[in-house]
């Protein structure tokens, strides 16, 4: 029952993230996902952010959030598959769900021109996304070493880390880059595609009697 469930919210998780992302780029006229950053498509005063935020971030983040903390206790224990799928739960399932409930000023504020508090958490926890989260990918593919059949869940968590780790570093060089848009959905993607996989894994491969 739990590897089903498992399974499910951690499909829905992301595919719920990447439509919402989708939408709220098309509902504004000019926007370019390559230039521009995520929650600019939602942000303050954008036509349908509140229907994208509660309707597909929201429960995007309640999915990956469930998703960390089912899987934390279906896999072997261990220090480092504990504290990485904590952090995935905390930093990007709970996160995004921070993030669409105090949304950014409108067009992201990225000069922090008397911005609103929302603008502020928002980015205090978009921060904290981006500085545990790839490490929290390492640390579970260095934990599926030991998993059974946990070879690809492994491989994809240290090479998925290490390419969300890199282009945080070339995003946070320059936000106004005209690729900024581009290095976030490649870290944003990194990060869905490892749960993805990790949701794959746990219903085919794991079995509770090894």
């Amino acid at each position: 029952m739990n590897r089903k469930l498992v399974f499910w919210l951690g499909i829905l998780g992301p595919i719920l993230f990447i439509l919402a992302t989708i939408l709220s780029g098309l509902q504004l006229n000019g926007y370019s996902h390559m230039k521009q950053l995520i929650s600019e498509s939602y942000a303050i005063g954008s036509p349908y952010g509140v229907q994208l935020r509660f309707f597909g971030f929201i429960p995007s983040g309640i999915c990956m959030f469930s998703f960390a903390f089912i899987a934390m206790k279906i896999v072997p224990k261990s220090s480092l598959s504990q504290m990485g799928f904590l952090g995935i739960g905390i930093f990007y399932g709970l996160a995004t769900i921070v993030v669409s409930i105090f949304p950014c000023d409108e067009g992201c504020n990225k000069e922090m021109l008397n911005p609103t508090i929302s603008q502020l958490i928002h980015n205090f926890s978009g921060l904290l996304t981006y500085l545990i989260v790839p490490l929290c990918l390492i640390f579970l593919g260095l934990a599926a070493r030991k998993w059974v059949d946990g070879k690809l869940v492994s491989i994809a968590g240290i090479l998925c880390g290490f390419i969300a780790i890199v282009f945080v570093g070339i995003l946070s060089n320059d936000l106004k880059s005209n690729f900024a848009g581009l290095y976030q959905r490649i870290i944003e993607g990194s990060i869905l595609l490892w749960i993805i996989i990790c949701a794959v894994y746990l219903n085919h491969s794991y079995k509770h009697n090894q």
